[in-house]
């Protein structure tokens, strides 16, 4: 099956950051901590000489030169320059004590509702960025012509999974989610050539829906990967590949916000599909909320 080009993240469309962020797991323990220290604060690597960087992350000049190549950059002078860009244009929290969008030790309740409040917003804008509509169209049109839809999720990824499920089945589209993994294995290994796979992973790395993608791909259906991290395993089993852009933090509120994150992405291409014939998802919308309607409570209080 001939796969498109896979990967929706890059850093000339979503931001440096949020690249080196989606590839920090794949890079070596060296490279993370130049990373780490770049995503903390790009104005002020953007302002070391190589050599002040190597120091601050405890490695030497080579690693960076390395960590510049992983990230695709030539080398170490247009990382800084990029930095220098980035940090021009990065959005600062409204609240001065919401530091890095992390929640720190002895943090106020109003603290920690601004903190959230910036983690969620700053996920869903930066994945609206970095999303690429080309990759988007192909599996949005894969998901209109397929017979069958199986979507896949484990943990709080299974509930993004599940309420895309619904969303898709409100519009008349014949879509399944198994929360259990022997269930999924089963329907995967019943899918075939015209039906769509959809797996849901914030690391990338959750065995259980890689395994069940695998399957499905090996019956031949088309299959789509969500996932923060592009080079996670997870993409190695995907036709196509969506990928978030939320950052972990401190009692993992990045984690959280990925589930908005996904939700983003799994409303792009709910309404993409939709669009295609809205004359059908209307009336299927119309049905369906006329068939629930009746176990709606009416509001019975008196002007």
């Amino acid at each position: 099956m001939a796969k498109s080009a896979k990967i929706s993240a890059s850093h000339e469309t979503g931001g440096l950051i949020v690249h080196i962020s989606g590839l920090l797991p794949s890079l070596s323990p060296a490279e993370q901590r130049v990373a780490r220290l770049v995503v903390a604060d790009p104005a002020d690597a953007a302002r070391r000489t190589i050599t002040d960087l190597a120091t601050a992350a405890e490695t030497s000049e080579a690693t960076v030169i390395r960590f510049c190549r992983s990230v695709g950059m030539d080398g170490y002078p247009q990382l800084r320059i990029r930095l220098a860009a980035e940090a021009a244009r990065r959005v600062e929290p409204p609240d001065a004590r919401v530091v890095g969008g992390d929640i720190p030790p002895g943090a106020d309740l109003a603290q920690i509702i601004a903190t959230i409040a910036f983690n969620d917003a700053r996920a869903v804008e930066e994945t609206a960025e970095q999303l690429d509509p080309a990759v988007c169209e192909q599996v949005v049109e894969a998901i209109g012509n397929a017979g069958r839809i199986d979507i896949y999720g484990a943990g709080a990824s299974g509930f993004v999974a599940s309420d895309f499920q619904q969303k898709l089945h409100r519009i008349g589209r014949t879509a399944f989610y198994f929360p259990d993994v022997h269930t999924a294995l089963t329907s995967a290994a019943l899918l075939g050539r015209g039906d769509i796979a959809v797996g849901i992973s914030h690391t990338g790395t959750t065995s259980d829906v890689i395994e069940v993608l695998e399957q499905a791909r090996s019956r031949g259906a088309v299959t789509v990967a969500l996932t923060n991290f592009p080079r996670s395993p997870i993409t190695e089993v995907a036709d196509h590949v969506l990928t978030t852009a939320a950052r972990e933090t401190t009692y993992r509120s990045g984690a959280m916000a990925s589930r908005l994150a996904q939700l983003t992405v799994v409303d792009c291409l709910f309404v993409g599909v939709a669009a295609r014939n809205r004359a059908r998802a209307r009336k299927a919308l119309e049905v369906t909320a006329e068939a629930v309607q009746q176990h709606r409570v009416t509001n019975r209080r008196k002007a």
